[in-house]
């Protein structure tokens, strides 16, 4: 992960440092000064970004010492240190923030997912993020719901095909949209579709997409799709619910059969973790 993680640090720590670097720590730490610290959980959740706090340390201070506590995807509770760190004291208060702010709210999506993945155990759904991400964030935010127990969906348009509202407006059709999806596709590429009825249903069976996402069906019209699709000459693809799933709704929406629940709040609406820096 690292090779994705030091470009966001990296301007993550440009951002905060600006021209002239962290003046406060400048004025009021002797330059040669050591300082140890944990970063630690102000409540429980789940591991995630803990390789965000070495690199942004070890940017700034190439012999900091770092202990990993925890692993990444690993539960923890109130008070638990994640990372001890020693390290020159100028070099970890410049990089203090941004650590904090990467490692917050990556725990923050794993603990929310985990959460989800919790709410639907025993079904056969799995839960899985969207590309409703944080520019600039997509890589680690989509590891972060790895690390929480959910399932990546697409990291960006060129790894499968998702045929939309919009696209199956300007085809002319659901079928007309996955015929020429088909056409155009390699062998290798997946093709979803999304329906909004169960008319648009049955006609993307007839296509025999590999993925048919259900957009906002309700409850009874989750169940007749699920019945519809297991029925179909056509061979049962991978039935997708996706639509407002909350944490409330998520498990009876599990219930009626589906493969994937799509959640992208688990990436747009996950609050941060409380986690900070104490001294030692």
């Amino acid at each position: 992960m690292d090779f994705l993680i030091e470009p966001v640090v990296r301007a993550a720590l440009a951002e905060d440092l600006g021209r002239a670097g962290d003046l406060t720590a400048q004025a009021c730490v002797p330059a040669e000064a050591r300082m140890a610290g944990v970063f630690a959980a102000r409540r429980a959740g789940v591991a995630a970004g803990v390789d965000a706090v070495r690199i942004a340390v070890r940017m700034l201070d190439l012999e900091a010492e770092i202990e990993a506590v925890v692993r990444d995807g690993q539960p923890f509770e109130a008070g638990a240190a994640l990372v001890r760190v020693e390290a020159n004291a100028r070099a970890l208060l410049a990089g203090e923030r941004t650590a904090l702010n990467l490692l917050g709210r990556m725990c923050g999506i794993a603990t929310l997912t985990r959460a989800y993945v919790e709410a639907v155990s025993g079904s056969r759904a799995r839960i899985a993020d969207t590309r409703k991400t944080t520019p600039g964030l997509r890589a680690l935010e989509k590891h972060a719901v790895a690390c929480g127990g959910g399932m990546n969906h697409r990291f960006g348009l060129d790894d499968a095909i998702l045929i939309k509202d919009n696209h199956v407006a300007l085809c002319g059709g659901v079928g007309e949209a996955v015929r020429r999806a088909r056409a155009h596709a390699g062998h290798l590429v997946r093709i979803e579709v999304e329906v909004d009825g169960l008319n648009q249903l049955d006609e993307a069976l007839a296509e025999r997409p590999d993925v048919v996402m259900l957009d906002n069906f309700t409850l009874p019209a989750l169940r007749e799709a699920v019945e519809r699709a297991k029925v179909s000459p056509f061979g049962r693809p991978v039935l997708e619910a996706s639509g407002g799933v909350t944490l409330e709704t998520v498990a009876e929406i599990a219930r009626t059969g589906v493969d994937v629940i799509s959640v992208g709040a688990l990436t747009h609406s996950a609050p941060a973790l409380d986690v900070g820096l104490d001294a030692r």
